[in-house]
């Protein structure tokens, strides 16, 4: 979207389905003029330096080098940062003690809408020192957080109805795909993510979670038992009773896992 009127924006996440999801949203502002996107930090770092865009909304973890690091080395004139992360509530309440905004993924519309015209106040009253001032304090706030809270990402933040609900890593079993979607099988129920598997199986730790199909990931603490069948296929016995098909092309991987 090219508009030549108002604040421009910069849209920065490794997925696409989330950088399509977050430009129909902003075509839905307004006072929103030219939007533009990256995949990646060296390719925000060179269209931030051509378009020094007004609004950044910022993916926390991608390949290559993370949010922070694009705020570390960013030397155009600073843009009002928007968080789009799955942080836990202890990395919000550190992002919203330093004035900076965030997005929970999934998103929910009036949340974004609202966090967009916090940023857009930012640019309009802001002077550029105040700006370079607000996003080191953003950069010493997030690295400490990222250095002390081993923690604040051991858990996933799914909207059911009205609510919020906080699954924890221990508590998930299996990820199922869905489309574009995700259902978060666990302890405390079936949830349904509006995220992809790849996108989250970059957040979840390799260590505890293993791909087992090209639509499942399971919880390696959640296996009880493997069996084998015709042809040398595998399956799993999840704890709850479930049983899981391992994909032809994820059979090596899986043995060597759960032999180690």
């Amino acid at each position: 979207m090219r508009r030549t009127d108002g604040l421009s924006v910069l849209v920065v996440d490794d997925e696409p389905l989330a950088r399509r999801r977050l430009i129909r949203l902003l075509r839905q502002i307004s006072w929103v003029g030219a939007v533009d996107e990256a995949m990646n930090v060296p390719e925000a770092l060179d269209k931030a330096s051509q378009t020094m865009p007004d609004i950044m909304l910022l993916d926390i973890q991608m390949p290559g080098g993370t949010g922070f690091d694009l705020l570390d080395r960013i030397r155009v004139q600073p843009p009002a940062i928007i968080f789009v992360s799955a942080f836990s509530d202890q990395a919000l309440r550190a992002f919203d003690a330093n004035a900076v905004d965030y997005v929970t993924k999934p998103i929910d519309p009036v949340r974004f809408f609202a966090a967009m015209e916090r940023a857009g106040q930012t640019c309009r009253l802001k002077t550029q020192g105040e700006k370079i001032k607000e996003l080191e304090e953003v950069i010493d706030t997030l690295r400490t957080h990222q250095a002390n809270g081993a923690d604040a990402k051991r858990a996933l933040w799914v909207k059911s109805r009205n609510d919020h609900v906080r699954i924890p890593f221990d508590a998930i079993r299996m990820i199922v795909a869905d489309r574009d979607y995700v259902h978060i099988h666990s302890a405390s129920g079936t949830f349904h993510y509006h995220e992809n598997l790849a996108a989250l199986q970059r957040i979840l730790p390799q260590s505890e979670f293993l791909r087992i199909h090209r639509s499942a990931i399971v919880r390696l603490a959640s296996v009880e038992r493997v069996k084998t069948g015709a042809f040398s296929s595998l399956s799993l016995m999840l704890d709850d009773g479930e049983e899981v098909r391992v994909g032809r092309t994820y059979g090596r991987a899986v043995r060597a896992i759960l032999t180690s």
